[in-house]
C-alpha cells in the first residue's frame, strides 16, 4: 500500500481523535518524558547523530514533511546523516503533551533554521508527533508538520 501524505494525516487525526476520547491515564512523569524524548529527536537530528536516531526513531515510523514527502526511519536516518538537510538550529515550543497508556500525542511549533544544498533556509513549522512507549522507552512513531496558516 503507498502511503500518501493524506493517508497519513487522516490516519494521525483518527489516532488522536480516538486516544483524547480515552480517559487519560497520563502523569506528569509520562508527559515530562515525552517531551524529553522530544528534545532527544532534536539534539540526535542537530547532531546526525545516528546512534541516537536508532534510539528515539521506532523502526515502523512514518514522518511526514509539510512539503508532503514521506519517509520512513531508514529514509529519515540517511537523509540526516547524508546532510540533506543540514539542520543547523531547531527550537520547539508551545507543547501540548496527551498521554493514554503506552501511546502519546504531542503537538508543538518549531523554529528551524536548516542548509540545504548550500541554501540557508528558516522556517516556522506546527507538528503533530506520535509517540509509544516501547521497552520503557518512548519512540517517535508517526511525525506530520504543516505550515502554519
Amino acid at each position: 500500500m503507498r502511503i500518501t501524505r493524506r493517508y497519513l494525516a487522516a490516519a494521525v487525526g483518527a489516532l488522536a481523535l480516538a486516544l483524547m476520547s480515552l480517559p487519560s491515564h497520563a502523569t506528569s512523569e509520562d508527559e515530562a518524558a515525552v517531551r524529553k524524548a522530544i528534545d532527544n529527536l532534536v539534539t540526535a537530528m542537530t547532531a546526525a547523530d545516528k546512534a541516537a536516531l536508532e534510539a528515539v526513531l521506532s523502526d515502523q515510523l512514518r514522518f511526514g514533511h509539510s512539503s508532503g514527502k514521506t519517509d520512513t526511519k531508514a529514509e529519515l536516518v540517511s537523509n540526516i546523516l547524508d546532510k540533506k538537510p543540514i539542520f543547523k538550529s531547531i527550537t520547539v515550543g508551545d507543547y501540548t503533551i496527551s498521554v493514554v497508556g503506552d501511546k502519546a500525542i504531542a503537538r508543538y511549533n518549531v523554529d528551524m533554521e536548516t542548509d540545504m544544498g548550500g541554501k540557508a533556509i528558516s522556517a516556522k513549522r506546527g507538528v503533530m508527533t506520535v509517540w509509544v512507549k516501547d521497552g520503557g522507552t518512548w519512540k517517535l512513531l508517526a511525525h506530520q508538520s504543516f505550515r502554519p496558516g
